[in-house]
């Protein structure tokens, strides 16, 4: 299925058209009987290319003739077949209509079948989606976001190859940040989150490359340098939304895998010199909130994000502008160091011996030092030994947080939510709490305004009058004086009237 055709008949409405691709999908035909699967599968795509080029139709619709295909009879009887099919024609086919129907099912039959993407990474489908990315946003922007997700997808479920990565170059990652930089026009997407997820996922593929690399005695032809932390490091300036976007999903993330993609790229982005001053300070204040509220929130059994948030925790406090006075939140890093060492609190358990000494490590931050009673004291009398500097020291590598992995999906558990529920008490009720909250009155007895003195520096007071009534003020001023009405108008018109009259009696002499 090399190329796929249009042979179908013109579709005049839509319920026509979910009439075909009902009829399609419930193909049956035999495992052998590859000309017929390839006739199905033409069919079925130019159908699904009509929902956005014909009809209109919304994307959810074109998800929904994917569905219809991985639930038909002609995907069941032979998914293997079909699934190649498809992937052949994400290599080949270069028309818009056919690559977002094409992207749907692959996306679709991916997320329910991680083999899916693993045959996809075998057949060197990543490049290919590079290729279709790089630059091609205003050609289509439901289809770049898409593709977007597809990729993100394919690349967190398996190891990329070498030759993979190299397909990777600066101008892709540029074309990526600078997206970021740009007004979002998705309302339920302001903050560009399918770009920032790819970025992310690319800076995880190369710190495992690197690690791997370590761990592996055969050389690279030539060394792989992680272009994500290389661009921010270059032209870091220019790209100052990224940044601010990352802390902002990392305060809402609740998606295990997530948080551990926004913590590897920090943990290198404060441990690589050019990138020590890439954040604001303002925003590094936000950052170590967030970092404060997790540490104490996450439940015990969660040891390994723990160390992740600590291993991040030390360069950003020791190498950002937070090393700088003033310094931001001292007292509360050392009572949540003191805490996660277990002191004095019942709520955590003992500290298992890595955190004891990640513990100690950030305690031993230059500004956070005080006396022999800090937390790293006190993991080391928890720990029951006497840890030398060298082993306190930083020997934490890149290796240690790339190897930090999660499923994805998984959701990470809140000691407060699991309080909360253990509790009875719902959210609604939470929130009806907080807002209904009134301080509580307190019955204090009137005061007692002092006496009158009668004497001052031995002369008699005399009282003045204090004026209350009328125009007074009540001050002890007199009222103001008003000045008297004018007099009413003179009456002439009477006398007027009196002297006409008299006229008229008078007798003519």
């Amino acid at each position: 299925m090399a190329e796929l055709g249009s042979g179908y008949a013109a579709i005049e409405n839509e319920e026509q058209l979910w009439n075909e691709v009902s009829n399609v999908v419930a193909t049956r035909c035999a495992a052998h009987a590859h000309e017929a699967i390839d006739d199905a599968l033409r069919t079925w795509l130019s159908l699904a290319a009509c929902c956005r080029t014909e009809l209109a139709l919304s994307e959810d619709d074109v998800a929904a003739c994917s569905q219809y295909l991985l639930q038909g009879s002609l995907f069941i009887a032979n998914p293997e077949y079909v699934r190649t099919q498809i992937i052949y024609s994400l290599l080949q086919d270069d028309e818009t209509a056919h690559l977002y129907p094409i992207a749907s099912f692959l996306l679709l039959d991916g997320r329910a079948n991680e083999a899916t993407f693993r045959k996809m990474i075998e057949e060197s489908c990543f490049h290919r989606l590079i290729e279709l990315i790089n630059g091609r946003k205003e050609d289509d922007p439901p289809l770049h976001r898409l593709l977007l997700e597809l990729i993100y997808e394919m690349s967190r479920i398996q190891k990329l190859r070498i030759q993979d990565l190299i397909h990777v170059d600066d101008g892709f990652i540029n074309y990526l940040f600078e997206l970021t930089e740009i007004l979002s026009d998705d309302v339920n997407d302001p903050c560009h989150y399918p770009i920032i997820r790819v970025l992310l996922v690319l800076n995880e593929q190369y710190m495992v490359a690197s690690a791997t690399a370590v761990a592996d005695p055969t050389p690279l032809p030539a060394p792989l340098t992680n272009r994500v932390v290389k661009c921010l490091g270059l032209y870091g300036t220019h790209y100052k939304t990224f940044g601010e976007n990352l802390i902002l999903l990392l305060n809402r993330e609740t998606e295990t895998s997530m948080q551990l993609l926004i913590l590897k790229l920090l943990y290198l982005l404060f441990t690589t010199k050019a990138t020590y001053e890439y954040f604001y300070t303002n925003d590094l204040h936000v950052l170590l909130d967030v970092i404060i509220r997790n540490l104490l929130d996450l439940p015990n059994e969660l040891t390994s994000l723990r160390h992740t948030y600590l291993r991040v925790l030390f360069p950003l406090l020791a190498h950002t502008p937070l090393s700088q006075p003033p310094h931001y939140k001292k007292k509360e890093i050392q009572k949540v160091m003191r805490l996660l060492a277990g002191t004095g609190n019942t709520h955590f358990e003992a500290a298992d011996e890595t955190t004891l000494r990640l513990v100690d490590r950030v305690a031993k931050v230059k500004w956070l030092l005080e006396d022999a009673n800090s937390s790293g004291g006190i993991a080391r009398r928890s720990l029951g030994i006497s840890l030398s500097p060298t082993d306190t020291a930083s020997n934490i590598s890149v290796v240690d947080v790339a190897e930090v992995t999660e499923k994805p999906g998984v959701q990470t558990r809140s000691r407060k939510a699991e309080g909360e529920a253990g509790l009875g008490i719902s959210d609604t009720e939470m929130k009806t709490t907080e807002t209904k909250q009134t301080p509580p009155t307190l019955n204090r007895p009137k005061k007692i305004p002092p006496e009158v003195p009668k004497h001052r520096y031995g002369n008699p007071c005399v009282p003045t009058v204090q004026y209350v009534n009328g125009n007074g003020n009540g001050n002890g001023s007199p009222p103001k004086k008003i000045p008297p009405k004018a007099p009413p108008p003179r009456r002439k018109g009477r006398f007027k009237t009196v002297t006409s009259t008299s006229e008229e009696t008078d007798p003519v002499s």
